[in-house]
């Protein structure tokens, strides 16, 4: 089986899809064993877009391999769908998780603790690619609400705000195994291991 580049350097973003694809790759690689490779600047406005450029970006200058990225983010209904793919930078240049969360929830101040009007969903987009060439786009979501404190350690990004639909735990504290079974991430990866189960048959 090939080796898999994902273009990310964050090593949970990795961790996560490597599970996923447990099976499908000898070996899952990201950005960070090849550090003299700079990320393309996501200047697309939906999550396909952006992950298509960063996905472009490294298969071109890996020949050959086979390029993974991954652009995702979450959609707050009461802020007309900020920070959408804007979630990764929403407090700024260079912000981390933590500043980002602590932004969401001061933006959200104002609304309900709970209620429609906390709604939102995590959305995300991949894109497979080799040699500057797109193969395949997968696309996967999940609804849910924000609860107004952070809760649970686990996860990254925006996981502790985040309850998912049908559960009262937010994903930072759910298992990471369950986490893995129906979130974004997984329903797009879902559609990712169909295709390449089909390429293999």
């Amino acid at each position: 089986m090939p080796t898999l580049v994902v273009a990310t350097g964050n090593a949970h973003k990795t961790g996560e899809i490597a599970v996923m694809l447990s099976g499908h790759f000898d070996e899952v690689l990201d950005l960070r064993a090849y550090p003299d490779l700079t990320p393309a600047e996501e200047t697309g406005d939906t999550f396909e877009a952006n992950a298509a450029l960063k996905a472009l970006a490294i298969s071109t200058a890996l020949p050959g391999a086979l390029v993974l990225a991954d652009d995702s983010g979450i959609e707050v209904d009461a802020l007309d769908r900020r920070p959408g793919v804007y979630s990764a930078r929403y407090a700024g240049p260079g912000a981390t998780d933590a500043d980002n969360r602590h932004k969401l929830l001061a933006e959200l101040s104002d609304v309900g603790a709970r209620g429609p009007a906390r709604s939102a969903r995590f959305r995300c987009a991949l894109v497979l690619a080799q040699g500057g060439e797109v193969l395949a786009t997968f696309d996967g979501s999940v609804e849910g609400v924000l609860t107004n404190q952070e809760k649970g350690s686990g996860g990254f990004g925006y996981d502790p705000l985040f309850i998912p639909e049908g559960h009262c735990e937010t994903f930072g504290q759910l298992p990471e195994s369950v986490k893995n079974q129906f979130s974004h991430r997984a329903r797009a990866m879902a559609r990712l291991r169909e295709w390449l189960d089909a390429r293999i048959a």
